[in-house]
């Protein structure tokens, strides 16, 4: 986890107390015993106790306000305030608890058992080195030994389970931020391919009835009607991409094609397989990977002859479009790339050679793709 994420989890760990904490400052009561009940305490012993709270209250605070650096600016002070107050006040040994429950709300679980240990030896040593008989030694260091371990290990629990939920949401997020960009991704793409292919057959139709305008107004209008149904057909297809309902059909791009080359003059030869049958995932894919290896042809070819097979070959369902036309390795296009996304989801891959005309081979493992 990186740095920003763990400073993340720990002040989201800390929560509880900045909502609620403010009420443990009761267990500060244990201060007031050895004033209020030793026969020989005085004035002077009310105001070190005094001197005592007034100076951990601000550590307190710090750690409702800055759980961030709670180590340093709280945890590490409180430790040392107790190490010089235990000396006047044998109940000061409760901020060593204190420590115990900021160590385990700021500190991952391994460096906060490290803390329970180390507060656990100072403790025992200072029970070990105290001036005070017993059993007052062991009533005032005992339960501190005792509740280092009770609170710090009820803090970290509560403090884990508030940092996995942290971790929750964000894993989540990243999620639904992936989910939107390959949505997007996906739309974008599968816009680029409908377009591209619409308005190429838009641009050819609309030359061809320029031209026949005069020579054939009758034959002009039929291509009018059939741009227009062409733009409709783009319409739809668009809005469907967009909304995720889109299927292409291998055997509706096959006919598409045949007409978007007769438009051009280029001579359409098919090669498939009776017995195929693809999955809807990858007949889609497919679908529009032949879209737009032909509206390339239909573009930027010259070709004079198109051929498309599709089969299954070496366990593997392949779709090859080749044409004679001018060929070349230019740079691919957003639609090349877009394609090799789409069945590399698959676990295909797409070839292209340019050297004689230009050949696209688009192939899917038979066990995907079946």
């Amino acid at each position: 986890m990186s740095m920003p994420e763990t400073t993340a989890t720990l002040a989201t760990g800390q929560r509880r107390w900045q909502v609620s904490g403010w009420i443990y400052l009761i267990y500060l009561g244990n201060l007031l015993f050895q004033p209020a009940f030793d026969p020989q305490s005085g004035v002077a012993d009310w105001l070190i106790t005094a001197a005592i709270i007034a100076a951990f209250l601000p550590l307190y605070a710090l750690a409702q306000l800055r759980p961030d650096q709670t180590r340093w600016w709280v945890t590490i002070p409180t430790v040392a305030l107790g190490l010089i107050a235990v000396g006047f006040n044998a109940g000061a040994s409760v901020l060593f608890v204190y420590a115990a429950a900021f160590a385990g709300a700021s500190e991952p679980r391994r460096y906060a058992v490290r803390w329970l240990i180390g507060l656990t030896v100072l403790v025992g040593f200072l029970a070990l080195v105290s001036p005070l008989p017993m059993p007052y030694r062991l009533v005032s260091m005992g339960p501190p030994l005792l509740f280092i371990w009770i609170i710090g290990a009820l803090t970290m629990e509560e403090t884990e389970r508030e940092r996995d939920a942290v971790r929750l949401r964000l894993d989540n997020a990243r999620i639904e931020h992936l989910a939107t960009v390959a949505e997007r991704e996906r739309i974008a793409r599968d816009l680029h391919d409908l377009l591209g292919h619409s308005l190429t057959s838009v641009v050819v139709r609309a030359q061809l009835a320029q031209r026949l305008a005069d020579a054939d107004p009758g034959r002009a209008a039929q291509e009018a009607t059939e741009i227009e149904g062409i733009a409709r057909k783009a319409l739809d297809e668009v809005r469907a991409a967009v909304s995720g309902w889109r299927q292409a059909s291998l055997d509706a791009e096959l006919d598409v094609a045949q007409t978007m080359l007769d438009a051009v003059n280029v001579e359409l030869t098919v090669q498939r397989d009776p017995e195929l049958v693809a999955l809807p995932s990858t007949e889609s894919a497919l679908a529009l990977a032949l879209r737009e290896t032909v509206t390339n042809v239909a573009r930027h070819a010259h070709a004079r002859t198109c051929h498309v097979s599709l089969e299954v070959q070496d366990s593997e369902v392949r779709l090859v479009v080749s044409d004679d036309g001018v060929g070349g390795n230019a740079p691919e296009g957003h639609g090349l790339s877009g394609m090799r996304e789409r069945i590399a989801a698959l676990g295909g891959q797409v070839q292209r050679s340019g050297a004689f005309g230009t050949t696209v081979t688009v192939s899917v493992p038979a066990q995907v793709a079946t």
